[in-house]
Order: C-alpha cells, then structure tokens, then sequence
C-alpha cells in the first residue's frame, strides 16, 4: 500500500481502456499501477486487487490467473470480450471475484471494484491478516506469500495449515493428536505416518542449516521454537 492507498493493477494491453481505467479509479484512496503485458507484471503481492484482461499479447488471462491463485489470493477482477459463459464459468471457476465483459461502462467497473475492495477489507477486519516474521521467516497466510531469509517458499496447503498452527502455538507443545485433528480435521483415515512425513518436508522448507525451529518432542509431539 502507498501512503495509506489501495494498489490497483490494470494488467490490459488496449492502451485507451487501460488509461481510462486508470483515470476512473485513481483517487485520494486507490493507486494503479498499469500493465500492457503479463510480462510486464512485477511484485503482484503487493496488489490489493488486480483487473486482468483475458487476452495479452503474450499470453492467457486465465492461465496467468491459475498460476496466481496458487501463491495468492488477491481479489481478481476478469476483463474479456467474449461474453460466453463458458468464459464466464472458466473465469470463477480458476479463483475470479468478478468478471466484466467488453464493452463496459466504467462507472460500472468503479462500483464492482469498491464493492471487492469493500469486501476484502470487512475479510481482514472480521479475521486480520496473519502475519509472522521471526527467525528469518516472513509468513502472510493472509496472501499465501512465504519467505524464508528474502528467498520465496512454496507451501502445500497441508504444510500451510501446519505451520499456521506452529506460528500460533510457537513454544507450546502439540500432541501429535491434536497436530492431526487440526490439520487433517475433514478426513476420516489418515496414515499415522503423515504427520512425520510433513513435519520433515516442513522443515526442509523452513529451516537453515543447522537450524531447529520444529523440536520433536520423543513419545508426545512437536513444539515450534528456536
């Protein structure tokens, strides 16, 4: 966020629409930030919302879409002429808050854009963003960004809802039990050996050389701290 500003990202290779985009959604509380090119994008975390184009001339909307929402959950808004609805279907289905067909009227493009913004903000005042930075991690469960000493992390969600558990639980120890209920909460078998094996892939992730954040604790569990 600049100065307190919703950063917007305009990711739309028709310079015109782009501008005026641009002009109808930069104000006292929202920053654009303008792409003409998926190519072009960089630090996409930083985005509180993204308004995608589907066609770019170096590529697909949507398949820039799936690769986003395994790291991030940024509201997305999807701009397209095809006004199918198997598009339309493709668009939500891939993770989209919204989707505007071409042409658009850009008053009506300000509304659903404050309606997502409005949304996500009630999101992060109802649950907060988790965020932990410690022991060189820089942890946002809020957007799934994982960093350990300024280099990118790539978590499963099982490995997500453990070590969310840990950061929340640092110096107690957890029961292997309790460890399984929570992070396998909705499966009714799950091999005894699942709890070990995604510890170990955890720590392989997160830990330094000759580093120990997760301690097992012989006969009991694990507890996180250094």
């Amino acid at each position: 966020m600049i100065q307190g500003k919703k950063i917007i990202y305009i990711i739309e290779d028709d310079a015109a629409m782009n501008h005026g985009i641009e002009l109808t959604l930069a104000n006292e509380s929202c920053a654009c930030r303008q792409f003409f090119a998926l190519g072009e994008i960089q630090n996409i975390e930083q985005a509180d919302l993204v308004i995608l184009d589907v066609n770019l001339p170096d590529g697909n909307g949507f398949d820039y879409l799936k690769k986003l929402r395994q790291k991030s959950n940024v509201p997305v808004l999807i701009l397209t002429a095809n006004d199918t609805e198997l598009d339309e279907v493709t668009g939500l289905t891939l993770g989209a808050d919204d989707y505007v067909t071409k042409p658009f009227s850009l008053m009506t493009l300000r509304l659903r854009v404050n309606n997502l913004l409005a949304r996500t903000e009630v999101r992060q005042e109802q649950w907060g963003t988790p965020l932990y930075e410690k022991h060189g991690l820089s942890l946002d469960f809020g957007r799934l960004l994982f960093r350990k000493n300024d280099r990118e992390i790539e978590l499963s969600k099982t490995e997500i809802r453990l070590l969310r558990y840990f950061t929340e639980n640092e110096g107690i120890t957890l029961p292997r039990e309790k460890l399984i209920d929570h992070v396998w909460q909705n499966q009714q078998y799950v091999d005894e050996n699942a709890l070990s094996v995604t510890v170990k892939r955890l720590r392989d992730k997160i830990e330094s050389p000759g580093e120990r954040l997760i301690h097992t604790i012989y006969g009991i569990g694990y507890v996180f701290r250094q």
